[in-house]
């Protein structure tokens, strides 16, 4: 099959899905920790939002790492409004798949999250995640604060650097501010729990952060 040019460059708003006024329903609770997968949290839970190719295996990237109280995963990115897994592959929402993660800052820190986010998978490819093609694998941060987005730029310059002594190219990630996080649908959540040999092409280029 020949893959088409089209989903390696964003749509224009103009020509993105209409989409829907209905949100997903998302009814379970989180597939390995328990808790819970949308609001209400209690109130010392913060989020960050990442993408970093498909997102089951950045999913569970994250509920590994320590003291994470819940992640989801979903699209954000883009234009249209409560999209399809379908829709999304067309490469017309202008959506990347994303992680959505909650956590306590007195447990782990944002800084730490950055450096998971960072070694876990390539961020120099563009619009793809090694054999993932399309704009929904895109290397991103979404950030909800401005220390986030400090925080993120600070770290992108210092992976940058070491990137670059281990003879890789320009990171391509891009950083800003998060826009509207739309849940993906129920089966995509903690989908490589549920399936533990399902499909995972998550690697990382072997540079570490420190």
């Amino acid at each position: 099959m020949i893959f088409s040019a089209k989903k390696l460059v964003l749509p224009d708003f103009s020509k993105a899905l209409p989409g829907r006024d209905t949100p997903m329903l998302i009814t379970s609770r989180h597939f390995v920790t328990g808790n819970a997968l949308a609001p209400p949290f209690p109130a010392n839970i913060r989020q960050a939002l990442f993408g970093l190719g498909c997102f089951w295996g950045a999913e569970r990237k994250f509920w590994q790492h320590p003291h994470i109280f819940s992640t989801a995963v979903g699209y954000s990115g883009g234009y249209t409004p409560n999209p399809t897994y379908d829709e999304l592959c067309t490469g017309l929402t202008g959506h990347n798949e994303v992680v959505k993660v909650f956590y306590d800052p007195a447990l782990t820190s944002y800084s730490a999250l950055l450096r998971l986010f960072w070694e876990s998978h390539n961020p120099t490819q563009g619009m793809r995640q090694g054999n993932d093609i399309g704009t929904q694998y895109r290397s991103g941060i979404y950030t909800y604060s401005q220390e986030q987005l400090d925080g993120a730029l600070v770290s992108k310059g210092h992976y940058q650097n070491k990137l670059a002594k281990a003879g890789f190219g320009q990171i391509t990630t891009e950083i800003m501010p998060a826009g509207e996080f739309y849940y993906a649908e129920e089966y995509h959540q903690q989908y490589l729990a549920k399936e533990p040999n399902g499909y995972c092409g998550l690697g990382g280029l072997g540079v570490a952060y420190d």
